[in-house]
């Protein structure tokens, strides 16, 4: 019986990713993050920073029982509006995180002995910096080892600022820490091969009968649009053993419809 996962997703927030001022990192280091785990990614939204289109794609997230990442939008200017949406589309009150208000009075402390700023926290500057820690209420703290503030965690989604630096290694906490028992959990191999000779249109049917003869396989085609020789990287991904019994239907039908698998 095929085992059901929890889809694994990720949220980009942020005007900058929608513009190219700033080119996404996260998604390529969750695949890798996830990969090393047996685990994989099932999609990627990216999101602009109004908050009204936060919270209603937050709206339909929770509502979804996905394991998400998202990335953005939690510090405390005026762009940043995703801890604000998270709590709206929650419909739960915005409440300053004890442990939160804790380690951003370290960290102000840090910064004073370091020569950078006070460790006053009546001052407006701090002040500010609390904000960081308001979260929606229930939340709980994802550790941030760069500078201690942290990121919140609730109902199956995480969320962390939008450095890599920072994101990255909460990113890493909370699969161990709080997904550790699905590591590994459903064994996946990918299997492909070139092809020659062959027009995607003559091997679609082959395609289509194989997903309905193993249910837990997928198939792809990715057809070659540049120089050289017409050729078509063709192949299966799935379980192990379903999948080698799907890829050597796949040969079979191509060498049947007349495709050369050597050049």
């Amino acid at each position: 019986m095929t085992q059901h996962l929890p889809k694994i997703r990720l949220i980009l927030i942020g005007d900058e990713i929608l513009s190219g001022r700033r080119q996404d990192k996260h998604m390529p280091q969750l695949i890798k993050l996830l990969a090393q785990r047996g685990m994989q990614l099932n999609a990627v939204e990216i999101v602009s920073d109004s908050q009204d289109e936060i919270t209603a794609v937050l709206k339909r997230s929770f509502a979804t029982g996905d394991i998400v990442f998202c990335c953005g939008g939690i510090g405390a200017t005026p762009d940043d509006r995703t801890r604000q949406a998270a709590a709206e589309a929650l419909g739960l009150d915005l409440v300053l995180h004890p442990e939160a208000e804790r380690l951003i009075t370290e960290r102000c402390a840090d910064n004073e002995r370091e020569g950078r700023g006070s460790g006053d926290m009546s001052l407006p500057e701090n002040q500010q910096r609390l904000q960081m820690g308001v979260f929606p209420a229930g939340s709980d703290i994802v550790p941030n080892p760069y500078n201690k503030i942290p990121g919140f965690f609730i109902r199956d989604h995480t969320f962390m600022p939008g450095f890599p630096v920072m994101a990255w290694p909460m990113m890493e906490w909370t699969l161990d820490h709080r997904y550790s028992s699905l590591h590994h959990q459903l064994e996946r191999v990918e299997h492909s091969f070139i092809v020659f000779e062959m027009p995607e249109s003559r091997i679609t049917p082959a395609l289509e009968e194989l997903e309905k003869r193993w249910p837990g396989v997928r198939a792809f085609s990715l057809p070659s649009m540049g120089t050289g020789r017409p050729h078509i990287d063709l192949g299966v991904k799935g379980e192990p053993a379903a999948a080698a019994q799907a890829l050597n239907f796949l040969r079979e039908e191509v060498l049947r419809l007349g495709g050369e698998l050597t050049p």
